[in-house]
Formats: structure tokens, C-alpha cells, sequence
């Protein structure tokens, strides 16, 4: 309930502030669940600066604006030469903004591990954005032309990327495990997929529709898939994972992180419905009880003066309303328990290699998560 009432405070003053106070949020957010996560009993430490945050987001926004605004000139131009139309630049323009999701999503994860520390050593990362932009858009493509048979390896590929340019102190990560080690993470979730498309397929063949009953059986399968590839997926990464000689080991729970998803979707659906039955209870008073599946009493209330100008900021309110106890309440009920849960179920192996790791340099930041929050990619919790 603390997060739940910190994320909706800090929501409502970002909507109050027109989106300026989020940096604020995003970092009381952050220390409050970095403070939560003891590895050893010790708390992870969140040293962000809001105001850098902000800095950031304004000299991306100036970056991005130019950089739009020249390249969508030029795909205008060559498009309306070339293609007597401006589909083709509109598409080029999505296309032009890939890898700037990817640079951007980079950027922001080595700002949120340089303004990380354990027992007081900062964790940092390389510079190699515009290298993990390239690699991304490649195996992302290579996913999507697979129909995502080669997902688990691009999970893989990216996460060593990500891992080889991290550090701990003047200790550097490494991630280990051959280019199988994720399919095995992802067998609860072929096997429901390849029996759907047998299913329909034989249905469309034989013109049988029984045979879409097998879905009934595929589908809650495949939602367990999900969560079993959230929590293996984990387990095998981390369990790959070296730090010098420390290890790491984890043993997270399909069935918890399903329940967590689970029980905390009846919960928001719960608070949602409430929160509509309010909402709903008080327009129907503020109408004065009327009917408005009466034609009547329909004119009488268009007919009112001013109901437009009133009804219009109590609308505006309940949408705000509605965003900000779902944002808050997802952030108690889903990130928090999941975040506990694999914290709980990863050990440290060999932690004596703790005692010879220094510290690092202050990694300094111009643009902090500018990019990101330009893009609405965000940097995550």
C-alpha cells in the first residue's frame, strides 16, 4: 500500500504540473524499490537527479525535433518525386525511427546502472549504443522473419551485448550459455502454438469445427507458457551470469509469477469496476436522476445552459482519475510482487570476490534518459 499511494501522489502531481514533475516521480519510484532489494541485507542505492532527468529530456527533444524535422523533409521530397504520393515517406519515417528506439533504450539502461550502487561501488556501463542499435534492429528483423522461432536467440544475443558492456565497480559482467540456452525456455509456448495451427489447420481441411475445441486447451497452456518463459528465461540468464568468480543462482516460480498476473489482474478489475460505479453514481446525481434513454428528458439537459462547459472538466477529471489508480495499482500489484519474487529466489556464490572490486568513475551524463522519455520508450523501473 506505500507504493500504491506514492505512485498515485506523484501521478497526480505530474498530471497537476502538465508532465514536468515525472522526472520527480520516476526517481521517488525508483529509490523506493532499489530500497527494497537487499542483496546480503545491504539495499541498492538509486542516486538519480531529477533535474538532470529534465535537462536531459529538453536537449533530446531539441536533438529529436531537428533530426525529424530534416529527415522528414527529405522522405517528402524524394517520396512525392519518386512515388507521386507521401505513404512511402511515412513509412521510411517509422522505419527512421528504429534504431533510435534502440540507441535510446540503451542509453537509458547505462544511465539507471550508473546511477546505481551496492555497498557503495556504483555499477556502470560502456558506451556501445549506436553498436547495440545495429544488432538489435538485425536480430529483431531476423525474429520476425523466423515468426519468432529464433527469439529465444535473439533474447540471448542482446542480453550478452548488454551484459559484456556492464560493470560492477572495475569488475565487468559476463554472460555465459551456448545459443540453445533459452529454447528451453520457450517450449511451453511452442507447443500450444504448433498444436493451434494444427488444430485449424485440419478444421479448414476436413471442415470439421470441432477441432477449434483444441483451442480451449491451447490457449490457458500458452498463457502458462508466458510465464514460464518470464521465470526460466530469468533463471537461465542469471545462472549464466559471472562476476569474476561470483555466481549466481535463482530458482523463480512459474506458477507464483502467473499467480502474481493473475491475481492481481481480478484485483485492478475489482478496483476499476468500483472506481466506474463512483464515477458513474455521481454523473447520475449531478444529472439530477434523469433518464437518458428518455428522449424528453434528453432535451431538457441539452437545453440547460453551460452543461457543456461543466460536464466537460468532470469528464476530463474521471478519464485522469481512472489513468492514475491504474498506473498506481499496477505498480503495486505487478512490479513490486515480481520484483520481490526474484529477488527472493536469487543467491550470490562466491561473494568473497566482493572484497577486491573498486570503485568507478562517476559516469557523467548530458542528456541522462532525454532520448528515451523523447521517444516514450522510457528506461522501465
Amino acid at each position: 500500500m506505500p507504493l500504491f499511494f506514492l505512485a498515485l501522489k506523484t501521478g497526480f502531481l505530474t498530471v497537476l504540473t502538465l508532465g514536468i514533475y515525472r522526472f520527480w516521480a520516476r526517481t521517488r519510484i525508483r529509490r523506493y524499490f532499489w530500497s527494497a532489494i537487499r542483496p546480503g541485507g545491504v539495499p541498492l542505492e538509486y542516486v538519480g537527479d531529477p533535474i538532470e532527468k529534465l535537462m536531459g529530456f529538453l536537449v533530446a527533444v531539441v536533438i529529436m525535433a531537428f533530426y525529424i524535422g530534416i529527415v522528414n523533409l527529405l522522405l517528402m521530397y524524394f517520396s512525392f518525386a519518386l512515388f507521386q504520393g507521401n505513404e512511402a515517406a511515412y513509412v521510411l519515417s517509422f522505419v527512421g525511427l528504429v534504431p533510435l528506439y534502440f540507441f535510446a533504450a540503451y542509453r537509458a539502461r547505462r544511465y539507471v546502472l550508473a546511477r546505481t550502487r551496492w555497498r557503495g561501488i556504483r555499477f556502470g556501463m560502456d558506451e556501445g549504443a549506436w553498436g547495440y542499435s545495429w544488432r538489435a534492429m538485425v536480430h529483431w528483423g531476423l525474429s520476425i522473419v523466423t515468426l519468432g522461432l529464433s527469439f529465444p536467440l535473439t533474447r540471448l544475443w542482446l542480453e550478452k551485448y548488454l551484459t559484456h558492456h556492464s560493470f560492477f565497480g572495475d569488475q565487468r559482467l559476463e554472460q555465459g550459455g551456448g545459443r540453445f540456452l533459452l529454447y528451453g525456455a520457450m517450449k511451453h509456448v511452442y507447443y500450444p502454438v504448433i498444436l493451434s495451427v494444427v488444430a485449424i489447420g485440419v478444421a479448414a481441411a476436413v471442415d470439421n469445427p470441432w477441432w477449434f475445441a483444441l483451442l480451449a486447451l491451447t490457449s490457458p497452456w500458452a498463457i502458462y507458457g508466458w510465464a514460464f518463459w518470464k521465470a526460466d528465461s530469468f533463471r537461465r540468464l542469471i545462472e549464466a551470469k559471472k562476476l569474476g568468480t561470483l555466481g549466481f543462482r535463482a530458482r523463480p516460480r512459474a506458477g507464483r509469477v502467473l499467480g502474481i498476473y493473475l491475481l492481481g489482474g481480478v484485483i485492478l478489475n475489482l478496483v476499476l469496476t468500483g472506481l466506474m460505479v463512483i464515477l458513474a453514481t455521481l454523473a447520475f446525481l449531478f444529472l439530477g436522476g434523469a433518464d437518458l434513454m428518455d428522449p424528453e428528458q434528453l432535451e431538457q439537459l441539452e437545453n440547460l445552459g453551460g452543461m457543456g462547459a461543466v460536464s466537460a472538466p468532470l469528464l476530463i477529471g474521471a478519464y485522469f482519475t481512472i489513468f492514475l489508480v491504474t498506473g498506481a495499482a499496477s505498480q503495486a500489484i505487478f512490479a513490486l510482487p515480481l520484483a520481490r519474487h526474484f529477488a527472493e529466489v536469487t543467491e550470490l556464490i562466491d561473494p568473497g570476490q566482493l572484497r577486491q572490486i573498486r570503485q568507478r568513475d562517476r559516469d557523467e551524463f548530458a542528456e541522462a534518459e532525454g532520448f528515451a522519455d523523447a521517444l516514450d520508450v522510457g528506461a522501465a523501473i
